[in-house]
């Protein structure tokens, strides 16, 4: 089972409200609740405010029943206020009825603890998306700014700890806004599928040098998939490749019946040919002693595969889709 909870706050007691957090955690799990053929992915709750009033004891409470069972992954996500506070080594999220005067956030640290507590989650997502949430993970018994991430453990924060995530003005915040792009496809393989890390990179070479800073931490030992989206190439397709190129070096024959153009084209090899072609406009394949697949055609060279061709052949080949 793969469970998910999505927490996004506008409207504090206190403190400054902000705009775009509910939006953010509503389209969070709309994304994530399904796979892009339709296929249920995570089970998800969302609560937001001003609609729910998120307590520091109502979150915690609920962050309880997300960490609580036999689980796949538990994912949580939170959209608000947060801080780090050096005293203590360790960051806060916000709640609602958060006081100053009272100092009542939610450590990062016990969030982490009460998922540590349940050794029947085998993967556990932690996505802040709030000020200063890059220090998540560290440990406060280590002050030289050291992590510990247990084994299944992933955390994908907004900025680094001495930062302030930002609004871009659209409704989303601005890591949000990129994460979402990330889920909707932006981030998914040859395959369809889409990674913590992939949604990272992805996030990551959208801001430059001068924006906030995202943060990614991870302690897995296997492949984890966020949501699948429609491949880029269709697996059929891909399947074939091991057929075409039986051997690392193959090269695949072209002659003039393959390109839809000559007057000796043929119709089962234009057919392969399409598929070729798909397979060449994302770099699995590349025409030999040649610009262009049609070239390689007319001329009666051929294609081969590229390196990251090579690595799906033997995909394939393994019957790993």
């Amino acid at each position: 089972m793969r469970k998910a909870l999505f927490l996004g706050i506008n409207q504090y007691d206190h403190i400054q409200s902000l705009n775009g957090c509910a939006n953010d955690a509503q389209q969070m799990s709309a994304v994530l609740s399904r796979h892009a053929d339709g296929r249920p992915n995570f089970s998800s709750l969302v609560f937001v405010s001003p609609e729910t009033n998120l307590s520091k004891s109502f979150i915690e409470g609920k962050i309880k029943e997300l960490f609580h069972g036999d689980l796949e992954v538990a994912l949580f996500y939170f959209a608000g206020h947060g801080f780090f506070d050096d005293d203590v080594n360790t960051g806060f999220i916000i709640p609602q009825n958060f006081s100053p005067a009272d100092n009542n956030g939610i450590r990062v640290d016990d969030i982490l603890e009460i998922a540590r507590q349940n050794k029947q989650i085998k993967n556990t997502i932690i996505i802040l998306d709030c000020c200063q949430s890059g220090g998540a993970g560290k440990s406060s018994a280590l002050r030289g700014g050291s992590s510990i991430l247990d084994e299944g453990l992933t955390i994908l924060t907004a900025c680094k700890k001495d930062e302030y995530a930002v609004e871009d003005g659209s409704g989303h915040g601005l890591f949000t806004g990129l994460m979402l792009e990330a889920l909707h496809g932006g981030a998914g393989n040859i395959l369809g599928k889409i990674t913590p890390s992939s949604v990272y990179a992805f996030v990551d070479n959208a801001l430059d040098a001068w924006e906030q800073r995202p943060v990614f931490k991870t302690n897995v030992s296997q492949f984890l998939s966020l949501r699948d989206t429609t491949p880029r190439v269709p697996l059929e397709v891909l399947r074939n490749l091991s057929k075409w190129f039986p051997s690392s070096g193959s090269i695949y024959s072209l002659d003039p019946s393959y390109e839809p153009t000559s007057e000796e084209a043929n119709e089962s090899n234009m057919e392969i040919f399409r598929q070729l072609q798909l397979c060449n406009r994302h770099s699995l394949i590349e025409p030999v002693d040649a610009e262009h697949m049609y070239f390689a055609a007319m001329n009666s060279t051929g294609c081969r595969l590229t390196v990251i061709g090579e690595y799906y052949r033997d995909l394939a080949q393994k019957g790993r889709f």
